[in-house]
């Protein structure tokens, strides 16, 4: 169901008006619009602004982002399917950060 405005969806995404229309250009995403035009974003469509944002984020430029979004993946094997996959799950994913151990030692030079 549609029901975030332009305003409401581009401070959930951090996403600038003129991008999410960028993105529906490439038929990315296909907000409903009101008996006055207006556009009206479901929850599916930020998710895929959410989508969209993280790839771009990761190095991805539009051709790939349309190829992993648009991709129907009939021709590829079930092997091939199965990489691409994981291969967007890991793009998608947000990195862990490592733990870095400390000892006292190093914490000494911070205190007075």
């Amino acid at each position: 169901m549609a029901v975030f405005s332009m305003s409401v969806v581009s401070k959930l995404s951090e996403l600038s008006p003129r991008q999410i229309r960028y993105y529906e250009t490439h038929e990315l995403v296909k907000p409903e619009r009101t008996q006055c035009n207006k556009r009206l974003f479901s929850l599916n469509d930020l998710e895929i602004l959410l989508k969209i944002k993280t790839l771009i984020e990761k190095g991805f430029n539009m051709k790939g982002i349309k190829q992993i979004m648009n991709d129907k993946q009939d021709h590829l094997s079930s092997d091939e399917q199965q990489k691409r996959k994981h291969m967007i799950v890991e793009a998608t994913q947000k990195p862990q950060r490592e733990s870095i151990p400390i000892n006292r030692g190093d914490l000494s030079r911070f205190i007075n």
